[in-house]
C-alpha cells in the first residue's frame, strides 16, 4: 500500500516506542525496521519461487485490500503473505503469537516451509511454524461495528482505542462505542450472538487478564451504562501509562533511532546466516570468502 514517505519514518518510530512502552525490552529482543535487515526481501523473492499462485488466490486479506479492484492493486500487497513468510522464516520461528485473522498467513508460511525442505531435499531446514492464538484478545473488532476488525485504517477514529489516545478520548469512545439494547447476559454462550457485547467483554477481558465467563460472572444481568464505565476505568487505568511512556519515547528520537539501531545488528546476526544456507540449498552462486 502507498505510504507518505515524509509520515514513515515517525510512523516506524512510533510503532518503536508503542513495543518499548507496552514492556517490550529491548535488551532482550531485537526491536528494528523489517526494511533495514535486507534478508528479508532476498528470502521473500526465493520464497515467490516456492508459493504457488493457488495459494495466494485463497488469501482472504488480499480480497478485502484490494475489494472490487484487484487489476488495479499492486504486486506487492499481492505477494506480502509471502514477505510475511519470510519475515518469520528467516529467522526459523518455531511459534508465532498472532490474533485469528493471521492464521491463514501462518498456514501459507507452513506450507512454504514445507516445499521448500521437500523441493531442495533439506527436511527440517525451515520449521513448520505454529501460530500463537490465546486469550479473550486474540481478535478485537471495532467500537463502531462488532463484526469487522479494530483496524487503524478505519476512516473512522472512534471505531478503535489508540495508544495516543488520552484518558478522556478512551473513555469517550468507549462510552459512545455500538451496544445493543440487553442487558449482558450469563454465560459464553448467550453473548456469542452479540458482536458488539462480545467484543467490550472481550476488551475488559483482555485489559485485566481473565477469562469472557469471570467478567459475565461480575457484570452478568448488569446493563451497559454500568459496564462501560467500569470498563472506560479500567482501559485508562491499563493503557494510560503505556501512552504516557510512549509520548515521553518519540519526544527522544534519537533514543529511538539507538534502540533500532542495534536491533538491526541483532536481527542480521541472525538472519544473515540463514539465508546464506538458503542459497547454498537452493545453488545460487557466491563467491568464496
Amino acid at each position: 500500500m502507498w505510504q507518505d514517505p515524509a509520515k514513515l519514518a515517525d510512523q516506524m518510530r512510533e510503532v518503536a516506542a508503542a513495543y518499548i512502552a507496552s514492556g517490550v525490552d529491548p535488551d532482550k529482543a531485537a526491536i528494528f525496521p523489517q526494511s533495514a535487515v535486507p534478508e528479508h526481501a532476498e528470502l521473500a523473492w526465493i520464497f515467490n519461487c516456492v508459493a504457488r499462485l493457488g495459494w495466494l488466490d485463497r488469501m482472504t486479506q488480499f480480497k478485502e485490500k484490494s475489494g472490487k479492484h484487484k487489476e488495479r492493486s499492486s504486486v506487492g500487497l499481492y505477494t506480502y503473505p509471502v514477505l510475511q513468510a519470510a519475515d518469520i522464516l528467516v529467522y526459523k520461528a518455531t511459534h508465532v503469537p498472532v490474533g485469528e485473522d493471521q492464521k491463514q498467513h501462518l498456514e501459507l508460511t507452513r506450507d512454504i516451509a514445507q516445499k521448500f525442505n521437500n523441493d531442495f531435499g533439506a527436511q527440517g531446514f525451515f520449521p513448520l511454524t505454529e501460530p500463537v492464538i490465546e486469550g479473550p484478545g486474540a481478535r478485537i473488532m471495532s467500537l463502531r461495528d462488532g463484526t469487522a476488525k479494530m483496524s487503524k485504517s478505519d476512516p473512522s477514529d472512534a471505531s478503535r482505542i489508540n495508544l495516543l489516545d488520552d484518558a478522556d478520548a478512551i473513555s469517550q469512545k468507549i462510552r459512545k462505542a455500538k451496544t445493543d439494547p440487553e442487558p449482558l447476559p450469563e454465560t459464553v454462550d448467550e453473548l456469542r450472538p452479540r458482536p458488539e457485547a462480545d467484543n467490550l467483554v472481550g476488551i475488559y477481558a483482555a485489559l485485566a487478564g481473565v477469562s469472557k465467563a469471570d467478567v459475565l460472572r461480575d457484570f452478568g444481568g448488569k446493563g451497559f451504562g454500568t459496564f462501560k464505565p467500569a470498563l472506560a476505568d479500567l482501559a485508562v487505568h491499563k493503557l494510560g501509562p503505556i501512552g504516557s511512556e510512549m509520548r515521553r519515547l518519540i519526544a527522544d528520537p534519537a533514543e529511538i533511532d539507538r534502540v533500532l539501531t542495534k536491533g538491526v545488528q541483532k536481527a542480521r546476526d541472525i538472519a544473515a546466516p540463514v539465508v546464506e544456507e538458503t542459497k547454498r540449498l537452493v545453488g545460487f552462486w557466491a563467491p568464496k570468502r
